[in-house]
């Protein structure tokens, strides 16, 4: 988006709520409130940590509203979503865009009449104002790092990936990652395997693997789903430890698959610091401040290994931010 664009954005937020408060951050009751929206590219339970942050910020926040919405994985989902936010008149939106190369026309079209911003899966060739989440080509190298690991003691290493989709800016970012750490290493990457965020087909993939390839060494998510699917598979064919399994994000499957060592290690990201921030800095641009945006345009959350000697402590902090006791 040009710089014009989204000023001229804060400028007319600002306008619509002059008299009753100075901007998002002062908090004053009354007068108009400001609609954002926050929008994924599924319904996994990854983004019920994003929520979490979400709400926090508009706790802090009380002059905003939020839309959160969840599309079936698909980008025509997604622009019916936006389609329809942007009708209801949101000042902004932070998109995880499903197909970022074939929506950018649309994201550009989106961008000319809110402020729009890209987490967890950038579009970088888009005119959005500013991508929050994963550098993932370097989630991607501490994948593979992390699979070096794993096969240290394997007699092969024939490694399989597995994701919703290459489309997807993440998913392209992970895989390439992975491959330059790979690459030169006595690693062999058979293929990647794609399943549309069809858990069944996901799962469905990993048991064609394990029949196809008996010597495969590792098995490797590059989404939240791909672990849980990874992990049945594996332990319907009998495989649990003599099939490492690499993945990433946090979903419960995933983070028990690491406990009890079936699972070597996933790589997690922050996805609580997505909502959190992403609206933040909404509100501060639509109310007219925008030095919260970097130059680059892009703010990076790191990512963390989580393995057997660190899931308890990082499943109970979890635990909190999804409002969970158990």
């Amino acid at each position: 988006m040009r710089l014009t664009t989204w000023m001229a954005v804060g400028l007319a937020v600002t306008v619509l709520v002059a008299g009753c408060q100075s901007g998002p951050d002062t908090g004053k009751a009354g007068g108009k409130k400001i609609a954002l929206a926050f929008v994924t590219n599924n319904t996994s339970d990854f983004w019920t940590i994003a929520r979490a942050g979400c709400n926090k910020a508009v706790s802090e926040l009380p002059n905003l509203t939020l839309e959160f919405k969840l599309p079936d994985g698909t980008a025509g989902a997604q622009k019916r979503i936006m389609d329809d936010l942007v009708t209801k008149g949101v000042a902004g939106i932070a998109v995880s865009p499903v197909d970022p190369k074939n929506q950018t026309l649309d994201l550009n079209e989106f961008a000319k009449r809110v402020l729009l911003i890209t987490h967890d899966s950038d579009a970088p060739e888009s005119n959005r104002a500013c991508y929050i989440g994963t550098d993932n080509v370097a989630a991607g190298r501490q994948a593979g790092e992390v699979i070096k690991k794993a096969l240290v003691a394997a007699a092969t290493g024939k490694i399989m990936v597995f994701v919703g989709t290459l489309d997807a800016q993440n998913a392209r970012d992970r895989f390439d990652g992975i491959k330059e750490v790979l690459k030169g290493s006595k690693v062999e990457i058979i293929d990647c395997r794609t399943d549309d965020t069809d858990r069944v087909r996901a799962k469905a993939n990993v048991l064609d693997t394990i029949v196809k390839y008996p010597d495969v060494a590792c098995l490797v998510g590059l989404w939240s789903y791909n672990g849980p699917a990874i992990l049945n598979a594996v332990k319907e064919s009998g495989k649990v430890g003599k099939i490492k399994i690499v993945c990433f994000d946090e979903e419960d499957e995933t983070l028990q698959g690491v406990k009890d060592g079936a699972i070597f290690a996933t790589v997690v990201q922050q996805p609580y610091e997505f909502g959190y921030q992403a609206i933040k800095l909404m509100a501060k641009v639509v109310g007219g401040d925008t030095s919260a945006i970097p130059a680059n345009k892009t703010i990076i959350v790191p990512t963390k290994e989580i393995a057997k000697d660190s899931v308890d402590e990082f499943w109970a902090n979890l635990k909190v931010l999804r409002g969970r006791k158990d």
